[in-house]
């Protein structure tokens, strides 16, 4: 049966799951050969910033969508509350290097960064991925 809470869940859920795709497929792809022009960079940057706010944002989401229909958070503690801390940790610094690096990105020194700046958020994403993955075994 389709419920009202089901429906609300779900449509978090595929936000949640399109930031994901987009904070891991746009810095992984920022990483190829062929893809070095700093103006792809900047457009991939511009869509990794707003696929972590997605993630922040859907995460937010799922909190509201438990507290409308049950009136608090969800009960979660010890690993699961671990998880959500290491995948929050991953949105803020993932959403904070991609702006610094809009911010810097006409400069010489953050072309030279770049692959870092890239490796770093593959990884922040492949973190938050793991953490999720985590988070919903054990709560």
């Amino acid at each position: 049966m389709i419920t009202l809470e089901g429906l609300s869940y779900a449509a978090v859920q595929v936000a949640h799951n399109f930031g994901a795709v987009i904070v891991l497929g746009g810095a992984a792809f920022a990483l190829h050969p062929r893809m070095q022009s700093a103006t792809l960079h900047r457009r991939l940057a511009w869509w990794v910033g707003l696929g972590w706010a997605t993630q922040a944002m859907s995460g937010a989401g799922f909190a509201m969508v438990s507290y409308h229909f049950y009136g608090k958070l969800p009960d979660i503690h010890g690993i699961a509350m671990a998880a959500l801390l290491l995948k929050m940790l991953c949105a803020v610094s993932g959403l904070s290097i991609t702006v610094l690096y809009l911010k810097n990105s006409a400069s010489r020194n953050i072309r030279e960064r770049s692959r870092l700046v890239w490796l770093v958020l593959v990884t922040l994403a492949c973190t938050a991925l793991t953490s999720a993955a985590v988070l919903r075994w054990f709560s």
